[in-house]
């Protein structure tokens, strides 16, 4: 259970997901936030899901008030959408914001797969193929959460030896959002196969040094991984988003 600051009113004994939350510094809301995050980004709660207050209060074992800033930080990411006279929903990308937020990451991560292939040293490219690898054992596994925290590694990993810091703040203020496309993507049959080829084309070209290749192999990577998504998620996309590129 978490503690409440003294003078808060006691909740109810959360239940076997209050462990979750680490007794750490920062603020309580922060803590409630990061674990309703979590659980969004792995689909534990799926996109539509209403989000009670009163079985939060009683799950997490928090104040009324920390939920309730939680969700509106979570609402400020586009994670959490409020409905009146309904409340709180795990938010349901539109079509439009969906291909948007795809065709950012097309553009910008097929520059930094660029970037990488232009100016990273060669400790950055092994470390970039130790990440494949990993990607491509969980993919094998067909582990999807594995192959999920793997993909996040080896992205990591790849911005670091592109070494653009407005790609890197652009895309970790998208993170969330991308976190959940990414992990609905691979929830399509075949796509962590798919993914994994996709991915060691990038690879391949940036062994090359072929800047170009790579990144037109990231942006193509992308891009599929939106049609699984939109597959998965039931939409379509508006057709001026620029994903059937």
């Amino acid at each position: 259970m978490v503690s409440e600051p003294e003078g808060t009113p006691a909740a109810a004994p959360a239940s076997d997901l209050s462990g979750q939350v680490e007794r750490v510094a920062a603020p309580l809301r922060e803590q409630v936030s990061d674990l309703l995050r979590r659980e969004i980004v792995s689909m534990r709660l799926q996109p539509g899901q209403r989000l009670v207050e009163r079985e939060l209060i009683e799950r997490i074992g928090v104040s009324r008030t920390t939920v309730r800033e939680a969700l509106r930080e979570l609402a400020a990411e586009g994670l959490v959408t409020t409905i009146p006279q309904k409340g709180a929903i795990v938010a349901i990308p539109s079509p439009k914001e969906a291909a948007e937020v795809y065709e950012v990451r097309a553009l910008l991560e097929g520059l930094a797969a660029s970037e990488f292939a232009a100016n990273a040293d060669e400790p950055q490219v092994a470390a970039l193929l130790d990440a494949f690898a990993s990607v491509e054992q969980t993919g094998a596994a067909g582990d999807a959460r594995g192959l999920l925290q793997a993909k996040n590694h080896f992205y990591t990993v790849l911005f670091d030896g592109a070494d653009n810091a407005t790609i890197r703040a652009i895309l970790e203020g998208l993170q969330a959002r991308v976190a959940v496309l990414r992990a609905t993507s691979l929830t399509a049959t075949d796509r962590p196969r798919q993914s994994v080829r996709e991915i060691r084309e990038i690879v391949e070209a940036i062994e090359r040094r072929d800047g170009a290749a790579a990144a037109e192999a990231a942006a193509f990577h992308v891009r599929q991984a939106a049609q699984a998504a939109f597959g998965q998620l039931g939409l379509a996309p508006d057709g001026d988003g620029g994903l059937d590129a």
